[in-house]
């Protein structure tokens, strides 16, 4: 399952979603994963997760992305959860043009039974293909 937060700029979604992080590692029998473009949330989630900052991986558009995703299942099989914090500050592209980015990860979701907790600037207006993962 997928769930978006797309709010504005400087809303709390980072808060939110490092509080939720929290709060589902501590009745999680699975592994999860934290990613962000920067460093900033580390300290603030707990010790159990898998905080991996993308800054390091030079991930510049959804495909690669995408791969990265596909690379993190692929190493650990026992990740329930991940949580993607900023994806448009991680990969080039617009909420407009992530339709196919979005498939892909539903799908990955349904294939190996992990949610998805994604986080979004959303100064634009939401697209429909979106709105069925608006929590």
């Amino acid at each position: 399952m997928i769930h978006v937060n797309c709010n504005k700029r400087g809303s709390g979604k980072t808060k939110i979603l490092i509080d939720m992080a929290n709060k589902i590692i501590s009745k999680s029998e699975g592994n999860i994963v934290y990613i962000d473009d920067d460093k900033r949330p580390l300290l603030e989630l707990d010790r159990r997760i898998r905080f991996i900052t993308t800054s390091e991986f030079n991930l510049t558009n959804q495909e690669t992305f995408y791969g990265f995703l596909c690379g993190i299942l692929s190493e650990d099989y026992d990740i329930d959860t991940i949580f993607i914090d900023g994806l448009f500050n991680i990969v080039q592209g617009s909420l407009q043009d992530a339709a196919h980015l979005f498939y892909l990860i539903e799908k990955l979701s349904e294939e190996n039974e992990v949610d998805f907790y994604i986080n979004i600037n959303g100064d634009e207006k939401i697209p429909e293909f979106i709105m069925k993962y608006v929590a």
